[in-house]
This record gives C-alpha cells, structure tokens and sequence, in this order.
C-alpha cells in the first residue's frame, strides 16, 4: 500500500545520489513534466565533487508561478535517495518537516528504511530501483524508476504527462529501444513502490 501525501505548493523536492546515478536527469524530467502538466519548474544541480560515485544532489522547485528562489532546496518536502548507501553518510532528511516523504532506492520495506532513518513523523517510501533499471534498461541507473515511485507518494502530475516528458526528454540523446526500456522502468517503479506512515508535503 501507498500513502500520497496531498501536493501543495510551492513544492520543494531534494535528491540525493552519486555520480552516474542520473541524479540531475531525473530532477530535469520532473521539471519537464512539471511545466507540461501547467506548472512553473525549477531544476538546479549541486555536484560539490564532479566524479563518478560521489555524493551528488539535485533540487527542483514547483509552483503555479515563477519561482523566485534559487540555491539549495533547505526544507524540502520530499526527498528522493538514489543510493541507499548514502543514509548514515550524508544527513539526507536535513531540513524536512514532520509529514514530509522520502523515497528511497532500497530492497529494505519501509518499515526497515524507517527504523534506519530514524523519523517516524514522516511517510517513507521504498522502491528497489536499480534491480528494475538492470532489468529493462540493462544498467544501473535508478532515476526513471525512482520517477515513477515519486508519483505514488507526490501525485503532483500524472503518470501519462511524466512518460511524455521521458520520452521528450530521452528521444534526443538515446535509440528508442534504451528510452522504451525507460518507460518500462518508469512504469515498473510507479507499480512497485510501497510506503507507511501519513503526511503532507
């Protein structure tokens, strides 16, 4: 089961990943879907250490009007961890109120990923987005996956309007076997997430 938490805006979403995750991609393609869907987007990448496997995070603002703000997401409202890995290393909930959402890249159930993180004031959602990404798309790259996850806890777009902005987005720079197995990635995340707990972003 999965608990959405009602969308309210402006919405402020942070992600955190390593190199070579996608990290920066997938917070594009919510702006993307975002501004398809009517909304104002912002997307700004943090690399801090440009290099494959370091610690990478991304922000994406979303609002019914020009956002005005720009640098780092402080409070977001949701966040999304790419890299399991990096909870315990990096304080990945900074800043998130009590019924915020966090989705996390995990093989754990998110009852497990609660305990980890220590918070059981906001809902955790948990998705094992890498093993769908070797699946369908042949690499370990959990964005797509994790895109479609976001939509189950942060119904911001609907899932039709975040598989016109993949495929917008992914047709420029990739054949369209590698963006159909996105797709599939997207959808296959969407279906598989699982959540707990009750919030609002």
């Amino acid at each position: 089961m999965v608990t959405t938490t009602p969308v309210t805006l402006p919405a402020e979403i942070r992600w955190h990943g390593r190199g070579g995750q996608g990290v920066v991609t997938a917070s594009r393609l919510l702006a993307t879907a975002a501004l398809e869907g009517g909304y104002y987007p912002q997307s700004l990448p943090d690399f801090g250490a440009e290099r494959s496997g370091a610690p990478v995070a991304a922000y994406t603002r979303i609002d019914d009007r020009p956002p005005t703000m720009r640098g780092p997401v402080d409070n977001p409202g949701l966040v999304l961890v790419l890299d399991p890995s990096l909870i315990g290393n990096v304080d990945v909930l900074e800043g998130m109120a009590p019924g915020s959402a966090v989705v996390v890249n995990s093989i754990r159930s998110p009852e497990d990923e609660q305990e980890r993180l220590v918070r059981d004031d906001i809902v955790i959602c948990t998705v094992d987005a890498t093993a769908i990404a070797l699946e369908l798309i042949g690499r370990p790259l959990p964005n797509t996956p994790m895109l479609g996850a976001l939509l189950q806890v942060f119904p911001m777009v609907s899932l039709d309007t975040m598989v016109e902005a993949v495929r917008k987005q992914l047709s420029d720079i990739f054949p369209e076997g590698v963006v159909d197995g996105n797709v599939a990635a997207l959808n296959r995340g969407y279906e598989s997430a699982r959540s707990t707990g009750q919030g609002v972003v």
